[in-house]
């Protein structure tokens, strides 16, 4: 078993991080890899993720440490052992529960969720959590109005002082790490706008320094609505230190625009909606994911660490593009020509002779928006990895998956070919009663659908990273502005030197 433990700092991750599946899917997927078995209060068998999930005060909405697995009686603090006076507890109005997790937990008619009734992630929520995954922070309370936690630097100060008072690893993510039989990765969902890309930067520096190579995933969300410009300089400021700060430190860095700037006609966001955003970018992530817990029988098996050799083996910043495309099931997938030619799937058998792989264009582009990024010119593409899910399409495409060998991917690379390989599987997305119904806007009601998605790495991760470099260069003390704008550039500079690509219009005057 290859387990994976997941961290999801902050409102907008824990909007995104949630993976369930339909009865007839679960014998295809793995569940061990994402969720752990255990002991409830009353001694039966329980099935949790392995995830850890940080937020702030009342930002878990409904959501109890202990539930109905594990109520047990609150144990008295030793002072109030001591106490022979009058005790007199103070707590914070709770908040009632969503009409839909009412019905869940009474068994009866599921009501249909909408945008304007869910306040919180927990609104919807489908499972079950230990208490040891909740982890609230008090420093700060949850406020959709408050722009108190928006100081990157804030972050990495309560990270210090919770680690000081009792060291996080310990007490939080070691017990997780523990009760795997071999822990292949751990999968991190944060947002690099804010305070939490700061929380996130020192927590992974502690990750990396304890489990030194095992491989990390980062998932890292930006505000996708327009912003004043006084807000979005701020906001371009911390994404630039959360880079900085992690891209190096991580095996995958995903940059993630919650929603995405552009959607095709058929996808129907609902304006302010977290949880509309939220169910759309899961559709994808999950989907780039799903070959690390799918059973050999259900599609191409690979752990996260097979994934990101595909772009280890460029030696390029893995700073990659999320994107995808969703369509009805049963219907042909799109095949999409590079350099004008439609080219066949690349078998690893050294007996095949290689043949230049198709790279893929889909419709749903999760990059951030930059005001001042100038998609003209060539896009040069390194490397790709592509996820199909198809019950159909899987047929076509088991007999001949996309699979090079370390030797074959740097060979394309001195030649200037990308390397592109393919993941597909019969399991298609689940469309359950927590995702919102009318957000994929299909030919016909269904009870799944086909998602094509991409990562990328391309030479437009420079020209972005160029841009940001613009936008922040005024705005910040001379030292600090040195070490980011330096920073900047060293991740940015193989991608220019490789393609060549004069970038100069992007400089800081």
């Amino acid at each position: 078993m290859h387990e994976i433990v997941s961290i999801q700092l902050g409102q907008k991750s824990n909007y995104e991080a949630y993976f369930t599946y339909s009865p007839q899917e679960e014998p295809l997927v793995d569940s061990d890899i994402h969720f752990r078995p255990g002991i409830g209060a009353d001694g039966g068998e329980t099935f949790t993720p392995r995830t850890l999930i940080y937020d702030l005060k009342n930002g878990f909405g409904s959501l109890r440490q202990f539930n109905a697995l594990y109520e047990v009686a609150e144990p008295l603090h030793e002072q109030e052992k001591s106490w022979e006076g009058r005790i007199v507890t103070q707590k914070t109005p709770e908040v009632a529960p969503h009409q839909y997790q009412q019905s869940l937990d009474q068994g009866g008619a599921i009501p249909q969720l909408t945008p304007e009734t869910v306040r919180y992630w927990s609104d919807f929520n489908r499972v079950y959590y230990h208490p040891r995954s909740i982890v609230k922070l008090n420093e700060y309370e949850h406020n959709f109005q408050s722009s108190s936690f928006q100081n990157w630097a804030a972050g990495e100060e309560i990270f210090r002082n919770l680690d000081n008072d009792a060291d996080i690893l310990d007490r939080d993510l070691r017990p997780f790490v523990e009760e795997c039989d071999q822990l292949s990765a751990f999968q991190i969902f944060t947002s690099l706008d804010d305070a939490w890309g700061g929380f996130t930067a020192r927590y992974v520096d502690k990750i990396r320094d304890e489990f030194g190579k095992k491989s990390i995933w980062l998932w890292g969300q930006e505000d996708g609505q327009p912003n004043q410009r006084g807000v979005r300089i701020a906001k371009a400021t911390n994404v630039a230190r959360s880079i900085t700060s992690l891209a190096a430190t991580v095996s995958v860095f995903v940059r993630l625009a919650t929603p995405p700037h552009v959607v095709p006609e058929y996808v129907k966001l609902s304006e302010g909606s977290e949880w509309y955003s939220s169910a759309l970018l899961s559709t994808a992530i999950e989907s780039a994911t799903l070959a690390s817990r799918l059973k050999d029988q259900a599609g191409r098996v690979g752990l996260l660490s097979d994934i990101e050799s595909i772009f280890g083996a460029s030696g390029l910043p893995s700073i990659l593009q999320l994107s995808s495309s969703i369509s009805a099931p049963n219907s042909e997938p799109t095949r999409y020509a590079i350099n004008g030619r439609q080219s066949s799937h690349i078998n690893g058998d050294a007996s095949h002779s290689n043949v230049d792989a198709e790279v893929s264009h889909l419709d749903i582009d999760f990059t951030p928006y930059d005001l001042d990024y100038n998609p003209e010119g060539e896009e040069k593409i390194f490397a790709q990895a592509k996820f199909n899910r198809d019950a159909n399409g899987y047929k076509r495409l088991e007999t001949e998956d996309a699979v090079f060998d370390n030797w074959e991917r740097q060979r394309r690379r001195v030649e200037g070919l990308p390397s592109v390989e393919e993941y597909s599987s019969r399991v298609e997305f689940p469309l359950v009663d927590s995702f919102p119904q009318d957000l994929v806007q299909l030919l016909a009601p269904t009870k799944s659908f086909r998602v094509e998605c991409a990562l990328t790495s391309s030479s437009s991760t420079a020209r972005r990273l160029k841009v940001l470099q613009k936008t922040i260069g005024r705005s910040l003390g001379f030292d600090e502005r040195e070490d980011l704008l330096n920073s900047l550039a060293i991740l940015s500079e193989p991608l220019q030197s490789t393609q060549g690509d004069d970038s100069s219009e992007y400089d800081d005057e």
